[in-house]
């Protein structure tokens, strides 16, 4: 008894030592809070900028468009065909953690993704289609879900001027000055509006049938723009038709600049040969 009673003072002395240092500690705590306040301000500023997760680089690339910062790509660049894909529960464990999430409703993978989405996530079917209308309309919604709709102008601004420089530079490729006819892929056809051509038919997604190999032969198109990820081979063998690649889905980088680029390379070198 005697070892607690000589004890006690010193118990007593430590808490009161305890409680000052914690009291102070406070102070300089709410100080540093107080001073800190702008920094904490621009952290949650920037938690506000949307995690969106999208199923190709293609809505990906919509969604950086508009504005998005934060964008995760499920298929992987190197599926040469994106509605094959077949996600990974480590996919879908990405789609339950974000604010948004894009895709749309020809891939096969849109109800598990529908499923995995969980309660948090918005869910948003985008037009895929790089007609350039479709697309600034698609920038536009996606900006206005996102709270960028500001980044999204500034976009559309940039995309129209490379737009009407590529659609101009084309067209001065015209074998004689005419506007070729063309046989379009039914997601190709933006890369005839592109080019200034005319369309006198259209195929797909599923491979061209005789009478369809008959009837677009007997238009005498001078280009065929295939689809390269649903490619099924020579549309029009002995016709006399030049076929031409074009590429839909942007690069891992998610700009869609170069998809309008390349597409206007291809098209050119077509006219030229």
């Amino acid at each position: 008894m005697a070892r607690t009673r000589v004890r006690i003072p010193a118990l007593v002395a430590l808490s009161a030592a305890l409680l000052l240092t914690a009291a102070c500690g406070s102070d300089k705590a709410s100080e540093g809070a107080s001073d800190a306040a702008p920094a904490k301000s621009g952290s949650e500023a920037k938690k506000d900028k949307p995690v969106v997760v999208v199923t190709t680089t293609w809505e990906g690339a919509f969604a950086k468009a508009a504005g998005a910062e934060d964008v995760k790509v499920i298929v992987p660049q190197s599926v040469h065909h994106a509605p094959d894909y077949d996600p990974k529960p480590s996919d879908l464990a990405a789609v339950a953690k974000a604010d948004f999430v894009l895709y749309a409703p020809f891939e096969p993978y849109a109800a598990k993704i529908k499923e995995a989405a969980g309660s948090k996530a918005k869910l948003v079917e985008v037009n895929l289609d790089n007609d350039p209308d479709k697309v600034k309309a698609e920038v536009d919604k996606l900006g206005a879900l996102f709270g960028t709709a500001d980044a999204a102008t500034k976009w559309k601004s940039g995309f129209d001027t490379e737009y009407a420089k590529l659609n101009k530079d084309v067209q001065a490729a015209w074998p004689g000055g005419k506007s070729p006819s063309v046989v379009t892929q039914v997601f190709t056809a933006w890369a005839a509006k592109l080019a200034g051509a005319t369309p006198v038919g259209t195929y797909g997604p599923e491979a061209v049938t005789p009478a369809q190999l008959a009837e677009l032969s007997a238009k005498k198109p001078a280009l065929v723009l295939d689809n390269a990820h649903m490619s099924t081979g020579t549309v029009l063998p002995d016709s006399g038709a030049k076929q031409v690649k074009i590429v839909n889905y942007p690069g891992e980088d998610l700009d869609l600049l170069p998809v309008y680029r390349n597409a206007a390379a291809e098209l050119k070198k077509a006219m030229a040969s």
